[in-house]
């Protein structure tokens, strides 16, 4: 994955020991001959979930690289329940570990409890289950994104001004971000939050929302916006070009998108920055998987990858090309 620092680097600053050897580079090597990985994931129905397809065929070619006996299997799932079945497949199949991004926790659960009571060593990725049936989570800072994003926020206006935000989904992802980013705001008694809709996080959506945002707001009466999420941002931005304003002082998305990051290195104005949260974690996690396939244990139950900023410092090495997202 890749948050601000090069490659795993920002991973292994937070293991506190966990698998360190694994995570202090890029090293896909390790498990024993002849042994099997699945991978459990959401088909690529959006920009972060394209870089998590992108990121798990990474994955599968580093390890398969670096371990010639080791085979590794994909499973990506358009709903819940096409998510269930690919794992019940992936056991048929007698895999030895298994890496799951779960769509939604709750349907996963069960299946991921089966995986687990069979003695399968169960990595999950960036949701948690019902239950913490799991071996190790690996997922990204919630609460630190909405936090770093409000800071970044208050910072660029000075400490004063009317922010708009767009929210997510409405799930537990969506309300630590958010809970997060107006604990910030309510540091500022000078700043005001005027609007909160929910774009789902939907470029379509953040477009609609920011086209009503800007016809109740005039010129000089709105300053930023938080789309949340570098896909909405990008609907946002095409409907604030479309007004033909130039009021805003900044648009912060979030998640750190090959097409945000570009802007970024290209210096616009009003787009400066944005927020990690890394589709490469399921790389991460499966990394994981390799040392649990070779004995080892994890020090802590969770690795949180921290959110970090991208801006004109930094852009060049947060910037893949050839990445999905």
């Amino acid at each position: 994955m890749k948050t601000g620092l090069s490659r795993l680097a920002a991973v292994a600053a937070v293991c506190g020991g966990a698998f360190v050897s694994s995570c202090s580079n890029d090293s896909a090597s390790g498990a024993p001959d002849a042994k099997t990985i699945g991978i459990s994931i959401p088909a690529a129905d959006h920009g972060w979930t394209g870089g998590v397809v992108y990121w798990a065929g990474e994955a599968k070619k580093a390890i398969e690289s670096a371990n010639p006996g080791v085979k590794v299997y994909l499973s990506a799932a358009k709903d819940s329940a096409d998510q269930v079945s690919g794992i019940e497949n992936l056991l048929v199949r007698g895999v030895d570990a298994l890496v799951v991004l779960p769509n939604e926790p709750a349907p996963l659960t069960p299946v991921c409890k089966k995986a687990a009571a069979s003695g399968i060593p169960l990595v999950v990725v960036d949701r948690g289950l019902s239950e913490p049936v799991q071996t190790l989570e690996v997922v990204g800072d919630n609460p630190g994104f909405g936090r770093v994003s409000g800071e970044q926020i208050a910072k660029a206006l000075g400490g004063k001004g009317k922010v708009a935000l767009m929210q997510g989904v409405l799930c537990q992802v969506n309300a630590d971000r958010v809970e997060a980013f107006k604990r910030v705001m309510a540091e500022y008694p000078d700043i005001e939050i005027v609007e909160d809709g929910v774009s789902d996080w939907s470029p379509e959506k953040g477009m609609r929302l920011m086209e009503n945002y800007l016809q109740k707001h005039p010129v000089g009466t709105l300053d930023a916006v938080w789309a949340g999420d570098d896909d909405v941002l990008l609907g946002a931005k095409k409907a604030y070009e479309g007004s033909g304003r130039t009021d805003l002082k900044i648009l912060l998305g979030g998640g750190g998108s090959k097409a945000v990051v570009k802007m970024i290195l290209d210096g616009d104005k009003l787009v400066s920055q944005t927020v990690t949260y890394p589709p490469k974690m399921i790389y991460e996690a499966a990394l994981q998987a390799v040392k649990l396939l070779s004995g080892e244990k994890p020090a802590t139950p969770k690795i949180v990858v921290p959110a970090a900023v991208v801006d004109a410092s930094n852009a060049a090495e947060n910037y893949f090309p050839d990445s999905a997202y």
